[in-house]
Parts: structure tokens; sequence; C-alpha cells
């Protein structure tokens, strides 16, 4: 049991030492009833929530997988250096691996929006700036969606409303957004929240406009409602029942499992939060 810093209760959902899921950074709620991590050799996972068990469906090669999320054709789009596509098959194909003449090159988290717009956290080079977001229109068409959170952008989320790209950043560390113009375009960037002496990772949106903010360090998950407040969710200073959370997602038919993939070991931990994760967009393309 972890030690936490409110009444929440953590244990391990799947997965464990010797038969778990290789250092797996993302968690991803489908469509078709599953969620979805990846693995750091390539590995894509299929979770089984009834059963408790898990799958590797897929392999993208020895790549690490970052974050990962799903059209309506049950079709995976997955961060890795580019992005790719899978097919519920299991078939793997680049969906978009540049914007013009600039590469992605670390793409780290997708996100679509209502429109099937897909925005992508490029992370850049650690402490280098060099950070970027990406819009991939259906199809796979990318442009350089904006360049403003340039110091290692990575999880992202859409607000309920579609009007702000939510980006946790990790090396200016806190929670920071961009406005969606009413166009398309970029709008301006601000700081939600800083998190000083932190590194975070993940976001993930409850249906009270509550924003999810998993770590990679400490072991620790914040959540930022929308009047304002800042807690900690969950920290564990031995980092084993919650071990470098790099990704958090809400997962089951009735978006009431609250899961965290543990990048620093073999399990994907639960929490028993009772709040109702905000619908995400699976667009049908």
């Amino acid at each position: 049991m972890a030690l936490l810093d409110t009444h929440t209760q953590v244990s391990t959902f799947i997965g464990g030492d010797g038969n778990g899921l290789d250092h797996a950074e993302c968690i991803a709620w489908g469509c078709d009833g599953y969620a979805y991590a990846g693995g750091e050799a390539g590995q894509i996972y299929r979770i089984d929530l009834e059963k408790r068990s898990f799958e590797e469906f897929a392999n993208i090669g020895d790549s690490f997988v970052g974050g990962i999320c799903q059209d309506a054709q049950y079709r995976l789009y997955v961060c890795s250096g580019d992005v790719k596509r899978i097919d519920p098959d299991g078939t793997v194909s680049i969906y978009c691996d540049h914007a013009g003449d600039t590469p992605i090159a670390v793409a780290n988290y997708p996100v679509f929006d209502a429109a099937g717009n897909l925005y992508v956290s490029d992370s850049g080079g650690w402490l280098e700036n060099s950070g970027l977001i990406f819009k991939i229109a259906p199809g796979g068409e990318g442009e350089v969606w904006s360049r403003e959170l340039s110091e290692f952008p990575n999880g992202t989320a859409i607000d309920a409303a579609g009007e702000y790209l939510s980006v946790a950043m990790s090396t200016d560390p806190g929670i920071a957004r961009i406005k969606i113009n009413d166009d398309g375009s970029a709008g301006a960037a601000e700081m939600l929240v800083a998190l000083p002496e932190t590194v975070p990772d993940g976001l993930a949106f409850d249906t009270e406009g509550t924003i999810y903010c998993s770590c990679y360090r400490p072991d620790r998950i914040y959540q930022y409602t929308a009047a304002g407040r800042l807690d900690i969710l969950a920290d564990d200073y031995a980092g084993t029942a919650i071990a470098a959370p790099t990704n958090v997602a809400f997962c089951g038919p009735e978006r009431d499992l609250f899961l965290s993939a543990n990048l620093g070991r073999w399990h994907i931990s639960k929490y028993d939060l009772g709040k109702i994760g905000m619908p995400l967009n699976y667009p049908e393309f």
C-alpha cells in the first residue's frame, strides 16, 4: 500500500513482478471496451478489465511506446518517434511523420478533438526547449500547430468544451494550456499551475472539470480543480505501489475506474477515486 496524502486507496490492478507489462508509460481507454498500454520494446497491450488480464496483440518494433488513443473504427494511434496507426488486426502503418519540412521526432502523447484532428506533443530534447505541438488532420496531414510550449511538452488533454488543449510540461514543470481558436488555430498559451521540483507527465479530466496530473518524478498524482485548488491525490515515497506514474486514464464502460501506468515497474495501479472521467473523442473517419 502506498503512503497517501488523501484517503484514496491504491492497489495493483493488473500485472506484477515476472508476469507484468514491460515498463508501460501509457494507459488509455478504447471505445471497443478494452484498455491499452505500450511497452518499452514496442509492445502494444490490450487489457481486459473484467478478466484483469492482458495480451500483446501488436508490436511496433524495437521502439519505446508513448501515448495511445483510438478512433471509432478501433484503430490505435501510437506515439513512438513519429505517429503510427495500428489496425484491429495488429497491422502497423505510419499515420504521420512530418509537417511540411518539420519531422515528428519525439512524439509523446496524442489526443483527438471532436472533428478528428489529432493533437500530438513532440517533446524535443531534454532541457533543449525544442518541443512543439503538431496538429494532424483526418487522413494524416500534419501541421506545426504551436511552438509556445517548448519546454518538453508531454501528456495532453482537451477539456469538455473543446476550448483548450492542456499540456503537462516536464521541464518547466506544471500544467499549461493553449487556447483552441474558433478557426482551429492555436491561441495564447498560459501556465495554469506550476508544480516545482516535479516532472509532470500525464493528464486526464473528470466530468467535474478537475484535471489529474501524474508525475514521472516524484511518484505522485495531483488533482487540480476547475476552481483552482491543487491537492495531492496520491504520493508513494517508496515508489512501489506507484512507481513513476507517467499516464493516467479513466477506464471502463462507465469511465469510473481510475488507472495509472507505472513506468518504473510492471503493473497498472487502481485508485479508489469515486469520480467519473470526461468522455473522450473517438472520431469516425
